[in-house]
């Protein structure tokens, strides 16, 4: 029962991260919210996996965090983007958030009912990432925001994942990707910067 509880409140951190990453224009909250995000991943795959193999995730989500944070410190001369509706953009982002939400908690019971076992805060935790992950690529260009983007939709498979497929090798190699996207993130976000310098220069 109290692993119940913990579980749904891993859900709630997962839904209130996403909405501070999807709505905040700030890249600090962004990146603290990811990070938030791996905590949450890491109980509700540990329900189903062993600690070791959680925290191996755990760790692995953080270092991703770290490099995309140094990166975008080290390019302290890019400006943060204005959102081009303002407050009617912040509003559209919360209302696609409940259609996120509202379609998870109609499809968990159903899922829970077509796979037994899998358990109501892991398939919710995880249709709330995937979901919030694709609405957060159909909606910006940016480079950082998308690879947030992928980078969550990426933990909520890992999370269904985890409760069907225990295999250490499927495991690592999850665990590559994430830190694949992290480092190609990291790349994007200095040539980006550099090709701008450039532009700039040239202007001048």
């Amino acid at each position: 029962m109290a692993l119940d509880i913990i579980s749904w409140a891993m859900v709630a951190f997962i839904l209130a991260a996403s909405c501070a990453m999807f709505i905040s224009r700030d890249w600090r909250i962004q990146l603290s919210a990811l990070a938030v995000q791996y905590f949450a991943t890491f109980w509700l795959v540990t329900r189903h996996l062993p600690f070791a193999m959680g925290a191996a995730k755990l760790v692995t989500g953080w270092m991703v965090v770290a490099a995309l944070g140094m990166t975008r410190l080290s390019l302290s001369e890019l400006e943060e983007k204005e959102d081009p509706l303002g407050q009617r953009g912040q509003w559209f982002s919360i209302i696609l958030i409940m259609i996120v939400v509202f379609v998870t908690a109609g499809a968990a019971p159903r899922i829970e009912a077509i796979i037994p076992g899998l358990g109501l805060q892991v398939i919710a935790g995880s249709l709330l990432l995937i979901g919030t992950g694709l609405i957060h690529l159909g909606l910006t260009s940016d480079t950082l925001r998308v690879i947030l983007g992928l980078l969550t939709m990426l933990t909520g498979f890992e999370i269904m994942y985890a409760a069907v497929e225990s295999s250490i090798l499927v495991a690592g190699l999850l665990a590559i990707t994430n830190l694949g996207l992290g480092l190609v993130g990291s790349y994007l976000l200095t040539a980006g910067s550099t090709s701008t310098t450039n532009v700039d220069e040239e202007q001048i």
